[in-house]
This record gives structure tokens, sequence and C-alpha cells, in this order.
């Protein structure tokens, strides 16, 4: 868990999401209705990146790796934003769409990265884990080489 801590989010989520998009596109693909949604309440258009499917999907792997058992709940307010209701008053928080975060789970549990831990909410297997301890590693060992700054945190 360590190394995955110590690689920058950003870069761990887009090397996730390529891996997702190269290796289990089979399991875990965007629906029809992915290029027309919104992603919550807060937002006015859909994303514009085109595969922003698996983009989410390796923050939720992410934030399931680094949080234990996390539950539908807790990732919509993870996903959560501020919504402005136009001149009529000021900005309130709001949870994101429960129904792309469901979906995304479930073809993770299909593709056999996540599974239930009973009533606590998901947990990653350890096919799930090692694969984020895998992909965090390289890309470490990526960074050290460019940046000797983190020889330190090896």
């Amino acid at each position: 868990m360590s190394e995955v801590l110590k690689v920058p989010p950003a870069l761990l989520i887009e090397e996730l999401a390529a891996y997702l998009r190269e290796n289990l596109s089979d399991v875990i693909k965007p629906p029809p209705w992915a290029m027309i949604v919104k992603t919550g309440p807060g937002k006015e258009r859909p994303p514009a990146r085109k595969d922003w499917w698996y983009v989410r999907a390796a923050a939720i792997l992410r934030k399931i790796y680094l949080y234990g058992p996390v539950g539908i709940g807790s990732l919509r307010t993870a996903f959560g934003c501020r919504q402005r209701p136009g001149v009529r008053g000021r900005e309130h928080f709001r949870k994101a769409g429960g129904a792309i975060i469901r979906k995304i789970i479930q073809q993770l549990e299909r593709a056999g990265l996540v599974e239930k831990a009973g009533n606590k909410g998901r947990v990653l297997t350890p096919q799930g884990r090692s694969l984020l301890d895998r992909l965090a590693h390289k890309l470490f060992r990526e960074l050290q080489k460019n940046m000797p700054e983190l020889a330190k945190y090896a």
C-alpha cells in the first residue's frame, strides 16, 4: 500500500485506466448511454473525454484500495461536486450520480477485481490489490529515474 500512496494519484489513475482499456475491455466497457449522461447534478454537460468511463473505473478502484470496505453512498459523496442553482442563491454540495458508480462496480466485480465484504461494502480481491501494487511499483520506478528527489521514498 505504501507505493500506491507514494505515486501521484493522477498518474496512477491514468496508468490504471490505460490498463483497463487495453486488457479488460471485454468486461469493462461503457454502456450506450455513457456518452450523453452527466456525472452529477452539479455538472452542466457530459464529460469531454471519450475514455472517461475507464478513468472513473480506475479512480473507483484506487478509492476502494485506499479506504477499505466502501459502499456506493460514500463513493457518491467522494465524486460529488458543488451545484450552483443559477442566480437564486449560494452553491450547495450534491452527491454524484449513483448509476454510474453502481455499473462500474458491477463490471469490476465481473472482472474479478472487487468483491462484496458482507454488509460493509466492497473491497479489492487479491487480484485487484496486486494489479494496483504492480502498476504503482512500475510507475514509482519510472518516476524515480526521472526525479532523483524521490529516492528518499524508496
